[in-house]
């Protein structure tokens, strides 16, 4: 039987992260896709790998070798909070009835 659960992340698109582990350790950008199933996020500017593309002219694409991002697991990446300018983990409080994700070391929202 086929476990078709969404797992919840501790990070969102548009996030600021910092990558934790692998070739590009240390490298902060924004996440621009996510991938709840394999639990797997889209950093921009990081993982990169070369593709090869191949052309064509009916949709005017130009082949050649091109730079893409590739996944990175979510357990390799932390967030950067935009008050403290930190690397932190996420806490969960409940603020004016809605639940917010917290930074862990200056108490500020993560949501904007």
């Amino acid at each position: 039987m086929a476990n078709n659960s969404k797992k919840s992340l501790q990070v969102k698109t548009g996030d600021r992260v910092m990558v934790i582990a692998g070739k590009d350790k240390g490298k902060i950008g924004n996440i621009n896709k996510i991938d709840t199933s394999n639990s797997k996020v889209y950093v921009e500017g990081a993982n990169m790998v070369t593709k090869a593309q191949k052309a064509n002219p009916m949709a005017n694409i130009q082949g050649g070798l091109v730079k893409v991002e590739a996944p990175l697991d979510n357990s390799n990446v932390m967030i950067v909070c935009p008050a403290c300018e930190k690397v932190t983990k996420v806490k969960h409080e409940v603020r004016d009835g809605k639940k917010v994700r917290v930074c862990k070391k200056c108490g500020e929202k993560l949501d904007v």
